[in-house]
């Protein structure tokens, strides 16, 4: 992933392969041996905004995470239940090193990654298991319920809310290493049914390959879910907290993926129903997603599956004068009933400027282009996407936004600035790690707003972020919907101060709640967006998530230590003024 040698200085970039065992391998994003570096020109407007200089980039800090994961926290459990447990997997499916304790307790926040560098290590499991099968998820629920034992479980491993961290230590659920199976394929129903920690990648290569595979299907599949945690996310972890690909525009959100579920809680196995559509009181797959862990422990999902047809990708990109320009015409394609596109995303003023340097569009021809056709500096922003499905369809998509694209003043720029999106879709995150090596902090926090009060929530947020000097803060919607869509934030700041750090994501959060938007559109809430989570839905309705977890945990074995809200104090919780 190396860019072009800078012509100029070239900060010291860590490109070498995370050691195996240290801590840089547990929070570097992705694969251990690929890095990604800005280009140049980003490079130089990082140091323009930040008022930095060569010099801070002279060397790297002495953070990095290069040394072996070590400390000397001894397990809270006793033996006996160390031992009870182990039996259930079997020595080889249980771990108590140093590595694999740390290597579940954290997620990918900005919080996590700064307390790893820090070597800052608490609410560790005592032990890790990694399941087999549904009958030994079984037995850990009942005994973790029957001996009081917190039970926690991890996923992929890409929360930003810190839905896996082990508060009340106990057990902890690694899904990933032997629970990753497909259990049933029915290609007349369209279906996969497969093990909770079953990897995004992994799924959409199965199914890719369908006709050539042990699935013998007669045409290749597409699951349709492709958060930009693609590669470090799996089905459940996708499910647990109502996650959405950056292709749900069509395909939908994971809610709309899911046809049936399977947990173990305390009060015994849960199996819905795979029936499409009923009318039999409330839905209980949907009261069950989302619970993230607190009701059960998902074991088994079954998805819908799309036809795989990438040759029919229809690519667009347009640039607007405005925002405005922009959001008007995306709300009017939206509400078009022609169809809806698959990839549908469109960024504000400060992201545009930044994706124009990070696909090397800035003083390019087109660049020129632009600025002669009136599209100024800090106002033109950037739609792109592409539609999928059947041929004709998509073509007739993307014909209509185009259409409305050019009534609302864009301009076509074709599909090759997608294509360059495309190929840093699921890259871009690298470039963080190296970033943050000179203590540069990339983070995010998205919300779920209206079209009647979308310009109010992104002036709102945008101005909170803007309060601190120095800090870029790029905004997109890349979910959208006939009501309205997501507002999806990322701020880039100097900063190294964990208190800080904190200080200022707890007031984003609480301008996003004083705004009026709903504090997560998919990215879950975890114990890190827990205190908001009250003040958002209402007493009265946030009374009915407590009854669902008496009724499902009543020892608050799942999950504890505030997810959802759970066992927080009053005093921690925040509300909209």
């Amino acid at each position: 992933m190396a860019t072009k040698p800078y012509k100029e200085f070239s900060p010291n970039w860590y490109t070498e392969e995370s050691p195996k065992g240290s801590y840089r391998a547990i929070f570097k994003w992705g694969d251990p041996k690929a890095y990604k570096i800005p280009k140049e020109n980003l490079y130089k407007m990082v140091k323009e905004l930040f008022k930095m200089t060569d010099e801070d980039f002279v060397r790297q800090e002495n953070e990095l995470g290069l040394e072996k994961v070590e400390y000397n926290i001894p397990p809270t459990l006793s033996a006996a239940h160390i031992a009870a447990l182990t039996a259930i997997v079997g020595e080889k499916n249980a771990s108590q090193t140093d590595y694999d304790r740390l290597s579940v307790a954290y997620g990918q926040t900005m919080l996590d990654l700064m307390r790893m560098r820090k070597k800052i290590i608490e609410n560790l499991p005592d032990i890790v298991l990694y399941p087999e099968n549904k009958e030994q998820i079984i037995k850990i629920v009942d005994y973790c319920n029957a001996n009081l034992i917190p039970l926690y479980v991890y996923g992929g491993g890409s929360s930003v809310t810190r839905g896996p961290e082990c508060m009340k230590n106990g057990v902890s659920l690694d899904m990933r290493r032997n629970f990753n199976k497909v259990i049933e394929f029915n290609e007349k129903n369209q279906t996969i049914t497969v093990q909770a920690g079953m990897m995004g990648p992994a799924l959409e290569k199965i199914l890719n390959n369908a006709t050539t595979n042990e699935l013998k299907a007669k045409q290749p599949y597409s699951c349709g879910h492709f958060p930009q945690s693609f590669e470090y996310s799996s089905v459940g972890g996708w499910v647990v907290t109502r996650g959405a690909g950056q292709n749900s525009t069509y395909y939908g959100k994971i809610e709309d993926i899911v046809l049936s579920q399977e947990y173990a809680t305390p009060i015994g196995y849960i199996k819905t129903d795979n029936t499409p559509r009923k009318a039999t009181g409330p839905d209980i797959d949907q009261i069950m997603m989302g619970s993230e862990g607190t009701f059960g422990i998902l074991t088994h999902v079954t998805l819908r599956l799309f036809k795989w047809q990438p040759q029919n990708h229809v690519k667009y990109s347009y640039m607007f004068k405005t925002w405005d320009d922009a959001m008007n015409a995306c709300r009017e394609v939206m509400q078009g009933e022609f169809g809806m596109p698959s990839v549908f995303r469109v960024s504000d003023q400060e992201e545009t400027q930044m994706m124009m340097r990070m696909y090397g569009i800035t003083d390019s021809p087109l660049d020129k282009l632009l600025q002669f056709r009136g599209y100024k500096e800090m106002e033109k922003c950037l739609l792109l996407g592409f539609t999928d499905g059947e041929k004709k369809f998509g073509k007739n998509v993307a014909k209509n936004i185009g259409k409305i694209a050019h009534k609302h003043g864009g301009m076509s720029l074709t599909g090759v600035v997608t294509t360059s999106w495309e190929h840093g879709r699921f890259s871009d995150p690298y470039m963080r790690d190296n970033l943050q090596d000179f203590n540069i902090i990339i983070d995010t926090l998205e919300c779920s707003v209206n079209w009647d009060n979308m310009e109010q929530v992104h002036l709102d947020v945008r101005k909170y972020c803007k309060s601190r000097p120095n800090t870029i803060v790029t905004t997109h919607i890349s979910h959208m919907y006939p009501q309205g869509g997501n507002l999806y934030f990322i701020f880039i700041t100097p900063e190294k101060d964990i208190a800080e750090f904190r200080k200022y994501h707890s007031g984003l959060l609480d301008a996003i709640q004083q705004s009026g938007a709903a504090i997560s559109h998919h990215h879950g809430i975890g114990k890190f967006f827990a205190p908001w989570l009250e003040g958002f839905m209402g007493e009265k309705q946030y009374d009915i998530i407590k009854v669902l977890k008496q009724h499902f945990d009543p020892n608050g074995v799942m999950n504890p230590g505030g997810t959802l809200g759970f066992d927080l104090k009053p005093e921690e919780k925040h509300f909209k003024k």
